[in-house]
């Protein structure tokens, strides 16, 4: 009799600390050495013989299945199921190599079923005897679930590894922040950009005032070209509306009142009462969201590269919404990147601003750098064990 495998050695131990909620460089880790710990077994027993092996138990089983219920009692058609079972579990038998490990465990689970009337108690004395082919089958079970967990790994080492270069990109700005002067003269930037900021939220308030709907819709299909002038471009069917039906002549404000009205009163003012409420009543949110926001510098503002560009941008949409004044503004805001202050003024502010009570203690303490250092080797030990094969 050939060697048999034993069911419980099919399965890896590799997972007994799944428990303790291993790091995803842990949970790789094992999930690699599980894969070539199944490999190995089956490499040992060699690859075709265990698929044979396999192939033989499941087709024994699915016999036994597809019988058990028509090939037991004592009527003529249970006898002629029981003619064809044996027929067909004898040639399965016959077309086994005879030196197929584990052969006899089919021999046995045909004895068991070589009767003249079986019951299911037959049956599990057939299955009972092709409990040592099973472990060849689990084998290969095995194998499939270690791959499909190592893809899993895979793909959470890879999420850990975008979230490490997150945390490390903080750390780093953190670091930068730390060296920040703290009693830089910091409202050289803000002042400036507070007041464009007032001059232009009062100027775009006027312009809603003054504008048509199609003029301001024009503005916002201007926007698409300027990457810095995030205006979110109104729905089509609006869009169509404001520039094809007259009621796109009355300012958004106007809209929004007239999409209040009753609809005999709003007869007064536009063609079709429903047709103002289809479009405009039901878009409310969006057209009071049409505000200055797109057009302000934020605070802390950003280096100075992006503020020339973004100034740039701005330029030609508050010159056509607000007086000259608030151009003036701007330009005073766009020549605060040629500081040449500018870059310690900036980070002052971020520092001021983005740096937390418990932050400014960590930098102090040094736990900012420890981690730092700590998510680098994570890192790198999350690239080395990724890079050691591709996903399954």
């Amino acid at each position: 009799m050939s060697e048999r495998v034993p069911p419980s050695d099919a399965r890896s131990d590799a997972r007994a600390g799944a428990a303790d909620e291993p790091t995803p460089f842990e949970a790789l880790e094992a999930a690699r050495q599980r894969l070539e710990t199944v490999e190995t077994r089956i490499a040992d027993h060699g690859s075709e013989t265990v698929e044979e092996v396999t192939t033989a138990y499941r087709n024994a089983t699915t016999l036994l299945d597809d019988y058990v219920d028509r090939a037991t009692g004592t009527g003529k058609e249970n006898f002629q199921a029981y003619i064809e079972l044996e027929g067909k579990f004898d040639g399965l038998v016959s077309g086994l190599a005879d030196d197929l490990p584990e052969r006899d465990a089919f021999e046995n689970a045909l004895e068991a079923i070589d009767k003249r009337r079986l019951s299911e108690s037959d049956f599990e004395r057939a299955r009972d005897a092709l409990v040592p082919a099973a472990a060849y089958a689990d084998l290969l079970e095995e194998r499939e679930a270690a791959k499909e967990e190592l893809a899993e790994a895979r793909t959470a080492a890879a999420k850990r590894r975008r979230t490490v270069d997150d945390e490390i990109d903080r750390r780093e700005r953190l670091l930068e922040l730390s060296n920040a002067d703290l009693d830089a003269p910091v409202e050289r930037l803000r002042e400036p950009i507070e007041a464009y900021n007032e001059a232009i939220r009062e100027g775009v308030r006027e312009y809603r005032l003054e504008a048509s709907a199609r003029e301001v819709f024009d503005l916002l299909e201007r926007s698409r070209w300027y990457p810095f002038v995030t205006y979110e471009q109104p729905p089509d069917e609006l869009v169509d509306y404001v520039r094809e039906n007259p009621a796109g002549e009355y300012t958004i404000p106007e809209l929004l009142e007239y999409a209040d009205y009753s609809r005999s009163k709003l007869s007064h003012y536009v063609e079709s009462a429903d047709e103002l409420k289809r479009n405009v009543a039901t878009q409310q949110t969006y057209l009071d969201g049409v505000d200055a926001e797109p057009l302000t510098i934020d605070w802390p503002p950003g280096p100075a590269g992006e503020l020339r560009c973004r100034t740039r941008e701005y330029r030609p949409f508050v010159a056509r919404i607000a007086d000259e004044e608030t151009v003036a503004a701007l330009r005073d805001v766009r020549l605060l990147a040629t500081d040449p202050d500018y870059d310690r003024l900036q980070t002052a502010a971020q520092a001021v601003a983005q740096l937390s009570p418990g932050e400014r203690e960590r930098l102090a303490d040094g736990r900012v750098a420890d981690e730092l250092e700590s998510l680098r080797a994570e890192r790198e030990r999350l690239e080395e064990a990724l890079a050691v094969d591709d996903p399954i």
